[in-house]
């Protein structure tokens, strides 16, 4: 890779790389394929019809990983992908992507990837996504992630997303539909500053027999930021459904929690929960009399919220 040390620092912000992976990896750069490799187990191909990889796991595949970074360094890029994950039968694989933004320009950088998941029967996905801006240019960090997930019977899948440090404006929309005994797991991380927008919408059909989801965001809200959580969980079986967005406002940030469950079979069990409100008071002055000053003690209960 011909990547400089602006964009090897992206590369480990948002997928903790600071040199060539190992295994199967897609590396994509202002726009182009940087670098990529394959493995007996993990095709990647590029799409002939739109810009994007098809990701092919064999069924059976286990304890390997997949890296698919994007980083722009750009300013004014317009950056748009579609990605298409098979997951084979019985596979049990990491995959691990993520976007990050340098802009020092008065132009807004921009990426938005569409992400399609097919998760095999009896397969197993654990995927991470991180998204982080820097730069101190005019021009905003704009980052608009698509996942589209269906599980087959008896899959499984967990999702990791965390927005922690200088994105100016994202929407991410997840659709998820599981069949029979599949399950889907969603862990998300988000922090706002400055006048940074934040809006993250779930939609999980709940079609198989027993299949089941949990969804939980965690998000901080400083300056005069805002965010908004949509969560929609339809239970349309005999399944378990459970979706919980809690969040810190500080300063002038807001955040608005539309948690929306609807049970369509008599069988189904949905609960939301949704909590929003400042740092307790009781909290900061017993890390202060630690030693702690106003300021770190905000600083160790946001950390401690947000692991």
């Amino acid at each position: 890779m011909a990547l400089d040390k602006i964009q090897m620092n992206l590369l480990k912000e948002v997928a903790n790389l600071e040199s060539i992976p190992e295994g199967a990896y897609n590396i994509r750069s202002n726009g182009k394929l940087e670098a990529r490799n394959c493995t007996e187990n993990i095709e990647i191909i590029t799409k002939k019809d739109k810009p994007g990889i098809d990701i092919i796991i064999r069924p059976g595949t286990k304890n390997e990983r997949v890296d698919i970074p994007v980083i722009l360094t750009q300013t004014g890029l317009n950056d748009l992908v579609y990605n298409d994950f098979y997951i084979g039968e019985g596979a049990d694989v990491l995959v691990v992507a993520g976007c990050g933004i340098h802009n020092v320009g008065d132009k807004d950088s921009e990426h938005d990837g569409i992400h399609s998941f097919h998760v095999g029967k009896n397969a197993r996905l654990k995927y991470i996504e991180k998204h982080y801006g820097e730069g101190d240019g005019n021009g905003a960090r704009i980052l608009n992630p698509t996942t589209i997930v269906e599980i087959d019977e008896n899959g499984y899948m967990e999702m990791e997303t965390a927005q922690i440090k200088g994105v100016d404006s994202t929407y991410r929309l997840t659709k998820a539909v599981l069949k029979d005994k599949a399950t889907l797991v969603i862990h998300e991380k988000i922090m706002t500053h400055g006048k940074q927008t934040a809006t993250t919408e779930f939609h999980v059909d709940l079609n198989g027999e027993n299949s089941g989801t949990h969804v939980v965001s965690r998000s901080v809200a400083k300056g005069d930021s805002h965010q908004k959580f949509i969560s929609c969980v339809n239970g349309n079986n005999l399944c378990n459904g459970h979706t919980e967005c809690d969040a810190i406002i500080m300063d002038n940030g807001t955040v608005t929690a539309v948690p929306e469950i609807t049970a369509n079979d008599e069988n189904a069990s949905l609960i939301h929960e949704a909590a929003i409100g400042k740092i307790a008071g009781e909290q900061l002055i017993k890390l202060m009399t630690l030693g702690l000053t106003e300021k770190e003690a905000e600083e160790e209960i946001i950390n401690g919220f947000l692991k």
